[in-house]
């Protein structure tokens, strides 16, 4: 974590049968004190309707403890299509890079 940022790379796929425990894993990961977390899929590489729902049900959960959430997947990458096809773009910010700021603050998320 640095300055308050916490980012969460998840490589790999996202569906129902391991996004309860990647929650689970994502709740374990963010420290009390963070106030923002920042979500990297720039390596994941399938995303379903459970994907969605989890960064959905993640972003209230920490609007709740005044939290901000942000998403970061590529221009052109098939998550991404998956995530505006959704509609998370209403919702939670969608950005193309990460941050060169946030870039060594990373405790990955398998």
């Amino acid at each position: 974590m640095r300055g308050g940022v916490c980012v969460l790379r998840i490589v790999g796929e996202v569906d129902i049968s391991n996004a309860r425990a990647l929650a689970e894993a994502i709740e374990g990961a963010v420290p009390n004190d963070a106030t923002e977390v920042v979500v990297d899929l720039a390596r994941t590489t399938y995303l379903d309707s459970a994907g969605v729902q989890l960064l959905i049900q993640l972003s209230e959960r920490l609007k709740a403890r005044r939290h901000e959430l942000r998403v970061v997947v590529p221009d052109g990458a098939p998550v991404r299509a998956v995530l505006e096809l959704a509609g998370l773009s209403k919702v939670i910010p969608l950005e193309s890079a990460i941050d060169s700021g946030d870039q060594a603050s990373a405790p990955g998320v398998p």
